[in-house]
């Protein structure tokens, strides 16, 4: 097995309580039978993908949502916005494991209005790795606790460490606090959510040198 294998099978091991692990836990509702493999499979084809580029940025949010990474295994990232990740990186795919019609995040189509204007490949990432929710609530969004937060960011400094990051990029203050604990080119833009959607398409702008132009309201959280 290899690196890159032996890193997604090593979080697809973390057992937490109220966190839901999209590599290793099937949701009763709406998952395939082999949702977490299929995430599993996702994660390595972008991480294989990422491996072979001269450089990259990361872009950093805080955990895991329940529109969003809870389906896909991808950090920022909806079930709209899979397609538009593997033409970013030109992997063959990346596939959906879930039924039913595709769900929408506004946090992840603020992301990849980004994404799909820059040239350089972007790994989305997360502070906290897995899903984590309020006690009975599985469907539900909660901040990582500092255990949790101490567990996630060991495999946030591997990736830095493994991979020829260029920019690393905190989507929120709650992001910052981790990545700045890293000795690379840190940055900090505004978390779209909340009416941050301006400030945040902005602040890219300036980073990357792209118009990318700003956008209504709508959408779903």
């Amino acid at each position: 097995m290899g690196q890159v294998e032996t890193f997604v099978e090593r979080i697809a091991a973390v057992k937490l309580e109220n966190c839901f692990n999209p590599y290793a836990d099937t949701c009763e509702i709406f998952d395939r039978r082999s949702a977490p493999s299929i995430r599993r499979q996702n994660l390595l084809r972008i991480l294989c993908a990422l491996g072979a580029a001269g450089e990259i940025d990361v872009w950093v949010g805080r955990d895991l949502g329940y529109r969003g990474g809870r389906r896909t295994g991808l950090a920022l990232t909806d079930e709209h916005s899979l397609e538009l990740y593997a033409f970013h990186l030109k992997v063959f795919s990346l596939e959906r494991s879930t039924h039913g019609p595709p769900v929408k995040e506004r946090t992840a189509a603020s992301v990849y209005r980004v994404l799909t204007a820059v040239n350089i490949p972007i790994l989305t990432w997360n502070v906290f790795p897995l899903h984590p929710h309020e006690s009975g609530k599985p469907m539900s969004n909660r901040q990582h606790t500092r255990s949790e937060a101490e567990l996630g960011f060991s495999f946030l400094e591997e990736l830095c460490t493994s991979f020829p990051v260029r920019n690393l990029i905190a989507i929120g203050n709650d992001a910052a606090v981790w990545t700045q604990r890293l000795a690379l080119r840190n940055l900090c833009v505004r978390h779209p959510s909340y009416g941050g959607q301006t400030i945040f398409l902005k602040q890219m702008n300036e980073i990357y040198g792209q118009r990318i132009e700003s956008y209504g309201q709508g959408g779903a959280i």
